[in-house]
């Protein structure tokens, strides 16, 4: 006998074949449930406790995902589709799983019969295909200036949420932000950028009914010195900077030598003229308010309200360019190269109100804004933090919506229709294909099934009814009213889905099932190769512009 050949070290894990497919099945399916319920209106909620001992109470798919810690590298890439789906679509992270799921657990018997994971995968592709083309065919085109439609499907997206008794409260603030800031790219295309410029401030206190869409910008921040400077300005000229208004100190570190006691009286007196030349080139253009994203020195502030002009100092960049956008001003470098093009003049009214017990400055009645802020009032934070996720996803679908404006029934209607027509179909494909093909039919009913679970109706029954309604692929619009169980016509509900989310769902799913089907090895345990003593370098942590928001900007 040969002495057993040691290829890979004692240290690695390795699990090939079948197994690694199985475990890989049962991993996402372990994903899939801990979604599952919160699918549909009748939603459960999930309470999430993250490291810093905070809670997060949600229940979108992606939220919960991302505040996991999971160990198997399958479960892992699951939490990826559905954070996927959240950047392309923000909408259907919760259906993207469950569908995937699925798709893996009814390959499961196919790879206990040693079907080739391959031929799984071209059967699914070809599903997938197949889905869409019928995804194409019931979608139907809409127009996005007709706004009770596009009302009526930002609801059905936030039905699922748990914002949803609050009606069309959400739906409304969504649709006017996206709305406004949309921008035209020409060829009908439109282009909104919720990111850069919908800023959503949340204040604790108050009503869930008073928050609303400012048509204009509200930026934290209190004039800089409040006794001298008008706290209201209606129809006020802005100028917004770049640029310190204080003295430049040098670069390094500069010695400068004096022999008479007369010539320190000089260097201040340059100081003081430096800055009265800038406040100077500035009021100039005779401004109402001034806004720097940097410093600006007691002195400039003297002479700026000696002239009557309310500043503001230190604002976030961010905030600047939603200011430059919502009152059209230009953001200037350098006080010498004003203009009188830079000077906004688009803002109706600015006002520093008091909310709770901090100030807010309002920059609002823009003529024509291209950026908002949506104000969130609401009685806790908690509150406040599942209902600006929630606006998130009712602004992605109203954005989708702008985009391409297509709809497709909701309610798990588009998926029996897709999942009837594939099971038409799938007599027509040639070869071993034909059962995987059969079997992603069949898979792409969890969607309703789950809407069904959820509440808490009889499954089967409902389920049996649902495929005798849909079985020739007619009845495209019948499904399941997510609130009552019962089986309903999705035109007379309203319950749309945006097309390309549903396209997104379908496309992200199925290609993720592939994917983790086709591994059938995994090796674990693999250590970098590390200088003896070396410890790991924490990685510098980068802060893009993006992360500006969030940060905790020191209080003047």
């Amino acid at each position: 006998m040969h002495a057993p050949v040691l290829v890979l070290k004692d240290s690695l894990k390795r699990e090939s074949g079948t197994k690694v497919q199985h475990a890989n099945i049962q991993a996402s399916k372990a994903v899939a449930d801990i979604i599952r319920t919160t699918l549909g209106p009748r939603s459960m909620l999930k309470m999430l406790l993250d490291a810093a001992g905070g809670i997060v109470v949600t229940n979108d798919g992606n939220s919960i995902l991302r505040e996991l810690d999971l160990a198997h590298p399958a479960a892992k890439s699951m939490i990826e589709l559905s954070r996927t789906q959240d950047e392309e679509v923000g909408d259907g992270t919760t259906s993207v799983i469950v569908l995937a799921g699925e798709m893996l657990h009814v390959a499961e018997a196919f790879i206990e019969k040693n079907y080739h994971p391959t031929v799984i995968c071209r059967a699914y592709n070809k599903a997938l295909e197949d889905a869409i083309a019928v995804l194409d065919k019931i979608a139907m085109s809409i127009d996005v200036k007709d706004r009770s439609t596009v009302l009526g499907l930002v609801k059905s997206c936030i039905g699922t949420k748990f914002t949803s008794q609050f009606g069309d409260l959400i739906a409304d603030l969504a649709i006017d932000a996206t709305t406004t800031v949309g921008v035209d790219l020409g060829q009908g295309l439109r282009e909104v950028d919720i990111k850069k410029y919908i800023k959503v401030e949340k204040v604790p206190g108050g009503q869930l009914e008073d928050s609303k869409v400012l048509k204009g910008v509200m930026i934290n921040k209190d004039v800089v010195a409040p006794g001298k400077m008008k706290r209201k300005i209606v129809n006020p000229r802005i100028i917004l900077l770049d640029c310190p208004l204080e003295y430049k100190k040098g670069e390094n570190q500069t010695n400068a030598e004096l022999v008479r006691e007369e010539d320190w009286e000089v260097l201040l007196k340059m100081e003081e003229e430096y800055i009265e030349n800038l406040c100077m080139q500035i009021l100039k253009f005779k401004p109402d308010l001034v806004i720097t994203e940097k410093g600006l020195s007691d002195l400039a502030c003297h002479y700026l309200s000696k002239a009557g002009v309310s500043a503001i100092r230190r604002v976030r960049k961010t905030d600047n360019n939603r200011i430059a956008k919502a009152s059209g001003a230009v953001i200037v470098n350098r006080p010498d190269e004003l203009q009188e093009s830079d000077v906004g003049i688009g803002a109706g009214l600015f006002e520093v109100k008091k909310i709770g017990d901090e100030f807010f400055a309002f920059i609002v009645d823009c003529k024509d804004p291209k950026a908002c802020t949506i104000l969130l009032r609401g009685a806790s934070k908690d509150l406040l933090n599942e209902v600006e996720r929630n606006l998130q996803d009712a602004m992605s679908v109203a954005r989708n919506i702008i985009k391409n404006p297509k709809l497709v029934p909701g309610g798990g209607a588009s998926e029996l229709t897709v999942s009837a027509t594939l099971k038409q179909k799938s007599s027509s494909v040639e070869g071993i294909e034909k059962w995987p093909y059969e079997a992603a039919a069949i898979a792409f009913e969890a969607i309703p099934r789950t809407l069904a679970q959820n509440c808490g109706v009889n499954v089967i029954r409902t389920m049996t009814a649902l495929q005798g309604k849909h079985a020739n692929g007619e009845n495209a619009w019948t499904g399941i009213d997510g609130n009552t169980g019962a089986i309903a016509d999705m035109k007379e509900s309203k319950i749309w889905d945006a097309y390309n989310v549903k396209a997104q769902t379908f496309k992200t799913a199925i290609e993720a099932a592939c994917m983790l089907l086709r591994i059938d090895d995994i090796v674990s345990g693999i250590k970098k190769k590390q200088a003896p003593g070396a410890g790991q370098a924490p990685k510098p942590k980068v802060e893009t512009e993006a992360d500006a928001d969030g940060e905790q900007i020191l209080p003047d």
